[in-house]
């Protein structure tokens, strides 16, 4: 069994502690949300199958960390530079990779992402590679919407989605203020 050793970055953001891992080459291979780290794990497992993970926290900042910060700051584009290394099927790296088309302050519904990539039909299956994106934000899969413009899925809770989505500007702000953040 082949071992896969990475880097764990926790830090703060306006909507959480967000966990970043890396690996050596500094390419970015998950970033989730502390409250979602099973979850995180379990996307990793599902990955790399067959794969011994490790992962070992580090508290010097990542490139890509920095720029993570940025974004939480307004530089909406810095994301775009962001080195990642993906696991997954060659299906879901396609889905994955074609979320960082979706400009910031844009937004598309799973059937015309699904059409984007030239898949009309697999819809659903969009939708479920999306779901299972390992690299949130980077990828930015929060952009993608229910055809009726409803804010459906997001692993990292809904909240969190109207929040980046209000952020980079492609959504209105709600006038209540969400609990917990």
């Amino acid at each position: 069994m082949a071992a896969l050793n990475f880097q764990l970055e926790k830090f703060s953001t306006p909507i959480g502690q967000m966990l970043l891992v890396s690996d050596e080459q500094q390419c970015v291979r998950a970033v989730d949300w502390h409250d979602y780290e099973e979850r995180m794990l379990l996307l990793m497992r599902r990955q790399y199958k067959g794969a011994a993970l490790s992962l070992r926290d580090v508290t010097q900042a990542s490139p890509a960390r920095h720029i993570l910060q940025a974004y939480f700051e307004g530089e909406l584009n810095g994301i775009d530079d962001i080195q990642v290394a993906l696991g997954g099927t060659d299906f879901q790296r396609q889905v994955w990779t074609g979320l960082r088309e979706i400009p910031a302050g844009q937004v598309l519904s799973y059937r015309d992402f699904a059409l984007r990539l030239g898949r009309p039909s697999a819809t659903r299956a969009v939708g479920l590679a999306n779901g299972a994106n390992p690299v949130s934000i980077v990828l930015p899969c929060h952009r993608v919407i229910g055809s009726n413009a409803a804010l459906t899925g997001y692993g990292g809770g809904l909240q969190r989605k109207r929040w980046l989505l209000e952020h980079e500007k492609a959504i209105q702000p709600l006038s209540l203020t969400l609990p917990g953040f």
